[in-house]
């Protein structure tokens, strides 16, 4: 039997790459703009370029933090893994597909549940309800 796999990632406008370049060339810009304020003799520019460039920093890390957040699902035989990767911390979770319950989500909620005796797992957080719903006749075609 072959191995299907559903993969549902954020939906980010830049890549952690994209939004490095654009970083760099935020701040070159900024510190040419402060280092002439400071050269004309206005001190006070170079203060708040230094406020606005942290704040620019923080929120870029954060980010870049979650811009690659994903969660795969895969069906192999009598294997249903969910991996998640969250924040730079992958978690996976191994169900028999003979056992695995698929909890539809609530009328709008953001989130399914995949769930084995005493192990449930959240998933969808990526995708829209009327997505989550096509994901769960799919995934329930290939359980057992």
């Amino acid at each position: 039997m072959s191995v299907r796999r559903w993969q549902m990632r954020r939906n980010c406008a830049l890549t952690p790459k994209q939004l490095l370049q654009f970083y760099i060339v935020l701040v070159c810009l900024s510190l040419i703009v402060a280092t002439g304020f400071f050269l004309a003799g206005v001190w006070v520019i170079p203060i708040f370029t230094a406020l606005e460039l942290t704040a620019v920093t923080i929120g870029f890390l954060i980010y870049c933090r979650h811009a690659l957040d994903s969660e795969t699902i895969e069906v192999d035989g009598k294997r249903l893994i969910v991996k998640k990767f969250i924040g730079y911390k992958e978690t996976f979770y191994e169900f028999n597909t003979q056992w695995a319950k698929i909890e539809p989500p609530i009328e709008g909620s953001k989130i399914f549940h995949i769930s084995q005796s005493n192990m449930r797992v959240e998933l969808g957080q990526f995708i829209r309800y009327e997505q989550q719903l096509a994901l769960i006749r799919q995934m329930r075609a290939c359980l057992g």
